[in-house]
Parts: structure tokens; sequence; C-alpha cells
């Protein structure tokens, strides 16, 4: 069989298109408000995390502890067949509940790392200068600790929408789920895969090239 009909059968044939359509949109949808939810939520965790208060930094630290070190298809799995068994909330939305809360986990390190890592001494000496607090925050260290987060943050973002692919696992119709089934239907697996692999690549070179754009526009504004 030739490439042109492989593709015609893989991408085109009974409205094929249109299918690998709506699970990208699934994995993008849950992707975006995993990473909106999960950082929040990150940002909360971190706060606690290095609170003086053992009441909030002990189940912080252990909240880390336990999402970072565990399989996101086995957490997907019990909050689906287990926590929200019982539950009227859809399989979209207890994914995004998953997600957010795995990313959650690795944001707040990510932060307590950054925030680590800025220079306390910038931030003493605007204070000196007369800046407010919130002021020597905002102008001095929140600029270090997003420039400092940043690639992680963006390696997270990609993982996360590696991560999504096993959400076929609780009957949602994502990316993966439909090139697996459009592998079966057509009988070319190899084929099938690698288009899929291809589409999931472009979903990181797009999370690339927006973290260059943002990039260039802040060079561009100094300028």
């Amino acid at each position: 069989m030739q490439l042109n009909e492989i593709l015609y059968k893989i991408l085109i044939q009974g409205g094929s298109y249109l299918t690998i359509l709506k699970g990208l949109n699934a994995t993008i949808r849950i992707s975006l408000f995993a990473l909106l939810f999960g950082t929040l939520l990150g940002a909360v965790i971190c706060a606690f995390r290095m609170s003086s208060y053992k009441i909030l930094n002990i189940p912080a630290k252990l909240y880390i502890l336990v999402l970072r070190g565990s399989p996101v298809l086995m957490l997907l799995m019990l909050m689906y067949y287990g926590i929200f068994a019982r539950s009227s909330l859809e399989a979209e939305t207890i994914a995004v509940i998953t997600f957010a809360l795995n990313t959650a986990a690795h944001i707040a390190e990510l932060l307590r790392s950054a925030i680590s890592a800025a220079d306390y001494g910038q931030y003493e000496a605007a204070r000196t200068l007369g800046f407010s607090a919130f002021q020597a925050f905002k102008l001095i260290t929140l600029p270090q600790i997003i420039h400092i987060a940043k690639p992680v943050y963006q390696s997270n973002i990609i993982n996360l929408i590696q991560w999504t692919s096993v959400v076929g696992y609780v009957s949602i119709t994502d990316l993966t789920r439909v090139i697996n089934n459009i592998a079966s239907r057509t009988m070319q697996p190899m084929a099938a895969i690698i288009i899929g692999m291809l589409i999931y690549l472009a979903l990181a070179y797009i999370v690339h090239g927006l973290f260059a754009l943002s990039d260039i526009l802040k060079f561009k504004k100094r300028v």
C-alpha cells in the first residue's frame, strides 16, 4: 500500500480527521484546566511548605512526597474507580482534578526551589531604599523567581500534556485513544502511532514557541 493511501485511510477516510480533532481538543482541554488549577494549588502548597508553622508545613511536605511519588495512571484510576466512583462527576472532570493535584505537587517544589535560589540581598537592599515589602517582592524578587522557574515550568507543561495520554483508561476519548482506535480500524498501527507522536511533538513545540515568544516580547519591551 502506498503512503498516500495509508495517509488517506488514517486521516481522511470515515471522517478520521474530525475524530482526531475531537481527541486533540479533549487532550488540550484537560491539560489547560489541570495546568491552571495545578499552578494555583501549587502556589498555595508552596506557601504552606515554606511556612514556619508545622500544622501547615508537615501536611504540605507529605502532600508533595506522596503526589510526586505516585504514578499518574494509578492516581487517575484511584480517583475514577475509587474516590469518585459513586459521584456524578464526568470522567473528564475527574481527570482534570487528578492531573491538577499531581501538577500542584511538582509546581510547589519548583516554586520553593526558585524562591530559595532568588537573591534575598537584593530584596533587603530595596527595602533599605524605601520600597515597601510588596514593592520589593513585586519588582525585585518576583522577576527572579519567574526567570529561575520558567524553564522547568515549561518542561512541566510538556510533561503534563504527555501524562494526559493515559486518560483513555477511564473511558475518555483523547488523542491517544483516537489514534489507537484508528490504528485498529485501519490495520496500520505503525503509521497511526507515528502520526500521533508527531501531533504530540507539535504540541510540545507550540509550548516552546509560546515561551520563546514571551522572551522576545520581553526583550523588545526592554529595548
